[in-house]
């Protein structure tokens, strides 16, 4: 038996899956401000006998979207990019929203340092400077974020910054590394580290809180509890300390997946109609549709697997249509999925060119995406083409962090799949390709 839940801004859903089948569904209330609350109450208006028979609750939690999008709960950060006069282009957090940088900025500092692709490239690291911001942040930053150049290939530096910050602000103080954000371009992975770092506080706050209520919601005795990702996966509360900004977008990620689970369609076009808006986007085996470069978080632009969306409001059908027909990849090639508490109100005749489908359970689909959804893990590497090279090795090794990435998050390594993605062109690295993978399996067993 495993637990779903999915804690809207309005309404919390919860449903009880057994074997993959749903087997009762609720929606309650959501408690303002309270996302533990609201779980809470949905788990406990559960029957209690199958509610005592589950063995996994999978939440999807909105907290860190909705603190970014308020500006509201985050933690001060220091920023140290380390790259020297080779990134001094672009300061950090340039292109913030002024009221989320000035929310979340504690200082910045550039230092020297920072690789390449090869060893030959590297520059040393400026321990002195690195110290110096340290002592300057002390007492005052809450969270650090260390960001240097192609760390992605080598985050040697980055561990030894984090070493020095460390020495001179506590054992104990939280520095996110943009290394285990994992793409290279510097500017999107310093964001999202920002971001990490800003969150740290709040989720930290916010697992401790699950952690705490999980002996109380009445489920099998050492239940594990695993929270959504923007994938359309699941990861581990220990991994979403580490990472919260995975968490970003994970509400409508799982909400595009649970209804194409609910649908039995591994591809269509997804419409999740709430009170206010309807968020359209695209199932591609299975899993949501990635948004392209460039997308942005609270206004920042971030490297984080984001769902391709298009956002309208929810009694604008003539604008959700047109959206639907965006996102498919050619004329009538995929269906559409209508889920949401408002789907029953979409006109039948506003979609009269879509094969249209309203699953049973549609309402919950979130909760239900969540219950039955995979934990996941990913892996990026830039290399260079050149002679002797063999591609199909760094290939093999990259699967394997990908597959190291989702045991991590909590994965059963018995029974974790791994493939590679297509190989994309690096168009300002010349001979440069990016190899991409991931990683899924269902959680370790009890």
């Amino acid at each position: 038996m495993i637990l779903g839940v999915d804690v809207g801004p309005t309404n919390t859903d919860a449903v009880l899956l057994d074997g993959g089948r749903a087997v009762r569904a609720v929606k309650v209330p959501s408690v303002a401000g309270d996302a533990v609350g609201s779980l809470a109450a949905a788990v406990r208006a559960l029957p209690a006998e199958p509610r005592g028979r589950a063995t996994q609750l999978a939440v999807g939690l909105r907290v860190a979207a909705r603190a970014v999008r308020e500006r509201h709960g985050l933690a001060r950060v220091g920023v140290l990019r380390v790259g020297g006069a080779a990134a001094d282009a672009v300061r950090p957090l340039f292109g913030w929203p002024g009221a989320l940088r000035d929310a979340v900025c504690a200082g910045t500092a550039n230092v020297r340092g920072g690789g390449g692709l090869a060893p030959r490239d590297t520059t040393p690291l400026d321990r002195d400077a690195v110290a110096r911001f340290g002592a300057s942040l002390a007492g005052r930053a809450e969270a650090f974020a260390v960001t240097a150049v192609f760390s992605p290939v080598d985050g040697g530096q980055e561990r030894e910054a984090a070493e020095i910050l460390r020495a001179e602000t506590g054992p104990d103080t939280t520095v996110l590394l943009s290394s285990d954000v994992g793409t290279l371009d510097l500017l999107a992975r310093e964001n999202a580290t920002v971001l990490d770092a800003a969150l740290s506080v709040l989720v930290a706050r916010v697992a401790d809180e699950l952690t705490a209520m999980l002996p109380r919601l009445g489920l099998a005795p050492g239940a594990a509890v695993l929270v959504t990702r923007s994938d359309g996966t699941l990861m581990s509360l220990e991994y979403l300390r580490r990472q919260p900004g995975l968490s970003l977008g994970s509400g409508p990620a799982c909400t595009i997946r649970g209804a194409g689970l609910l649908a039995g369609l591994p591809d269509a076009v997804v419409a999740d109609i709430g009170e206010r808006r309807a968020r359209v986007g695209a199932l591609t085996g299975g899993y949501p549709q990635e948004a392209g470069p460039g997308e942005r978080i609270g206004g920042v632009p971030v490297s984080v697997r984001f769902p391709d969306l298009i956002t309208v409001g929810a009694d604008a059908h003539r604008e959700l249509a047109e959206a639907a027909d965006r996102m498919r990849p050619a004329a009538g090639l995929l269906p559409l999925i209508l889920v949401g508490g408002g789907a029953g109100g979409v006109p039948a005749d506003v979609l009269a060119g879509f094969d249209v489908v309203r699953p049973e359970h549609g309402g919950v689909a979130g909760a239900f995406g969540a219950a039955a959804s995979p934990v996941g893990g990913q892996y990026d590497r830039i290399v260079r083409r050149g002679p002797g090279r063999r591609l199909d090795a760094v290939r093999d090794e990259v699967r394997d962090l990908a597959r190291a990435g989702a045991v991590r998050a909590g994965a059963d390594p018995r029974r974790v799949r791994t493939h590679s993605e297509p190989d994309l062109p690096v168009p300002y690295l010349p001979g440069a390709v990016l190899l991409r993978a991931r990683a899924v399996g269902p959680p370790l067993p009890l």
